[in-house]
């Protein structure tokens, strides 16, 4: 009896694997395009900023670059504000991911402690900047009354706390924190202080990192704020400073008919060429934290 069911098992074995095969060919072809369709705009701005101009816009640009040329780059790095950009923007990035880990991760930790005093009254006081802000207008008034308006902290206050990322960090700690490791700690004789840095921090790699990212990279192609309270050029961020030199190529103003075409042909080189120098320093960020993101997306989907 044995013997004659085990060549069934053996069918029913094989009819899984080739489910699973079917499954995961199609799965494959599937995410493939979903991947051509997100990488390919990204690798036609990088031929396309180093292809001729007539050919991009003739659209004979589609695979591969045509009469390839560096007049882009070489443009852009004559303008000696995109380095002061650059460094400024580095500046106002690493300030801003320090002092927001500073403020994010004892706040969220904070907040998923059961025994925290008025927790309830400081989850409504987070949530409601969630959906409702005073304007723009009120906002400059409080920087300009704090003295803020045309220094860095302009730049940099108002982006130390996403209340998003709080409730990230504050769900991940509920979910990924055992309970039973804080009491043995406690029990050790460790306080509050020595809980958070010793148990708390060293199992929380992920959400640092993830925390990290998202900070740096909203800070990175942040331009607005800058816009609205810096009136000093040294100060612009690369992204400010990328637009100014877009409207300046893009401006043809009392030319002549030649001249003319050729500011636009430059002006349409450059939009790919600055899309490529704002975008690289965190192309190059993303490796170092990749292993954390795929546990630092699935952060908040879980929940004991």
């Amino acid at each position: 009896m044995e013997k004659a069911l085990q060549p069934k098992k053996r069918r029913n074995a094989m009819r899984d694997t080739l489910g699973d095969k079917v499954f995961y060919t199609i799965n494959g072809i599937f995410l493939g395009l979903v991947a051509l369709i997100v990488l390919y705009p990204l690798y036609f701005i990088v031929i396309a900023s180093i292809s001729n101009t007539d050919a991009v816009l003739a659209g004979e640009v589609v695979l591969l670059p045509k009469d390839i040329t560096l007049d882009g780059y070489a443009k852009i790095l004559e303008h000696k504000e995109i380095w002061n950009g650059y460094l400024n923007t580095l500046i106002y990035t690493g300030l801003t991911v320090v002092l927001s880990l500073l403020v994010t991760i004892p706040a969220g930790w904070a907040l998923s402690r059961k025994t925290l005093p008025g927790k309830k009254w400081f989850m409504i006081f987070f949530i409601i900047p969630m959906f409702f802000g005073g304007g723009l207008i009120p906002f400059y008034n409080v920087m300009s009354s704090l003295g803020l308006v045309n220094t860095i902290w302009a730049i940099i206050l108002p982006s130390i706390l996403s209340v998003w990322n709080l409730f990230m960090s504050k769900t991940f700690f509920e979910s990924s924190i055992p309970n039973g490791l804080i009491e043995a700690a406690k029990i050790d004789g460790a306080g509050q202080w020595r809980i958070f840095a010793s148990v708390v921090i060293p199992l929380s790699k992920a959400v640092i990192a993830v925390m990290a990212l998202y900070y740096a990279v909203g800070q990175w192609n942040s331009y607005f704020n800058a816009m609205i309270f810096l009136q000093d050029e040294t100060k612009y961020p690369l992204q400010l400073v990328l637009k100014e030199i877009l409207i300046a190529s893009e401006s043809t103003v009392g030319g002549s008919g030649e001249t003319m075409l050729e500011q636009f042909r430059l002006a349409n080189q450059l939009k790919y060429v600055s899309v490529i120098a704002s975008s690289l320093p965190v192309l190059c960020l993303y490796p170092f934290v990749q292993k954390y993101f795929a546990q630092g997306v699935m952060i908040g989907s879980l929940k004991e």
